[in-house]
Order: C-alpha cells, then sequence, then structure tokens
C-alpha cells in the first residue's frame, strides 16, 4: 500500500512504502514524438535567437497535444517510492512492472535516446551484472531524475543498515 504520510526524515519508514516522485513521460517516448523531435531540429539556423525549424512546431501543436493526452489516458507512468522504483499505468495503480532500489547498482543515461527539443532521455537500470533491469523513455530532464534515483536508492541502503544495527542491539 503506498502512503503519503508525514516521517520526520523523508522515506524513513520500516512499514510503509511512501512515494519520492511520480513521473509521466514526455511525447518524446512515442515514434511520432521521436520524428517530431527531428523536425523540430531539422534547420539549426537561427534568427534573432530562435531556430527556423520552430516554426513547425506551431504547425503540429495539435498532434503533439493529441499525443499528450493519449499518454495521460492509455500510456504509462513512474513512480520512485523509498523501496523500488515502478512503472504502473497512467490511470489508477495497475503495477506493469518493478525494481527493488536495493537491486540497483548503476542509474545511466542513454546517451544516444537524448532529444534536445523536448529536453529528454532515456534512463536506463542496471544491476551489478551490468543486465538492464528497466528502461525508462522518454523523462524530462534525466539528469535530475537519475540523481533522484540514486539518492533514494542511497537514502535506503542506509536506512537499512541503521535499522539492522538497531535490531543488533536488541
Amino acid at each position: 500500500m503506498l502512503t503519503q504520510k508525514v516521517q520526520a526524515i523523508s522515506g524513513v519508514s520500516p512499514d510503509f512504502e511512501s512515494i519520492v516522485e511520480d513521473l509521466y513521460p514526455s511525447i518524446a517516448c512515442t515514434a511520432v514524438g521521436e520524428f517530431l523531435n527531428r523536425l523540430y531540429e531539422c534547420v539549426p539556423t537561427k534568427i534573432w535567437g530562435v531556430k527556423i525549424s520552430y516554426v513547425f512546431a506551431l504547425a503540429t501543436a495539435p498532434l503533439g497535444a493529441a499525443i499528450y493526452l493519449i499518454l495521460k489516458v492509455v500510456g504509462t507512468r513512474y513512480l520512485i517510492t523509498n523501496r523500488s522504483v515502478k512503472q504502473l499505468s497512467s490511470l489508477g495503480f495497475r503495477q506493469l512492472s518493478s525494481v527493488a532500489l536495493a537491486q540497483i547498482a548503476d542509474v545511466s543515461i542513454d546517451p544516444d535516446s537524448r532529444q534536445n527539443f523536448y529536453k529528454t532521455g532515456d534512463i536506463r537500470l542496471t544491476n551489478a551484472a551490468g543486465d538492464t533491469l528497466m528502461l525508462i523513455r522518454g523523462v524530462p530532464y534525466p539528469d535530475r531524475y537519475r540523481q533522484v534515483i540514486l539518492e533514494t536508492r542511497d537514502a535506503r541502503g542506509m536506512v537499512a543498515a541503521s535499522l539492522a544495527r538497531i535490531q543488533a542491539r536488541k
């Protein structure tokens, strides 16, 4: 059961799974979003600091808005809790996949996945053997989200070590 219970130290709860951050991917995670990014970046020439190809963004705005709304209904979202990273359906809490924070050895941003117009990238969660546990596509500002996952994982490890030390004293 997920809770948003107020805690003295964020994420420190031996009994409850608490939400740290909820993420809805950008339309950049779709093939149409990737095409639109290439279209918007196709003419690098700038006039008064704005790329000429951004004119295409005005013409295709209804398409982008439609994809955005479709993703909100039938897409996925990602949830970082104090125990795991979860992939959920956009509506409701139907869990599609989950990775425990203790399993995550590395969090990397795929360099080829960066999209300049949307400022997005794909985040890859890997285990100690280098196997991909989860690929999070279309993450807005992926550097920040990567850092949140790393800090949550490290905090979870410290909490587990502290709880083990407390239990050993008893």
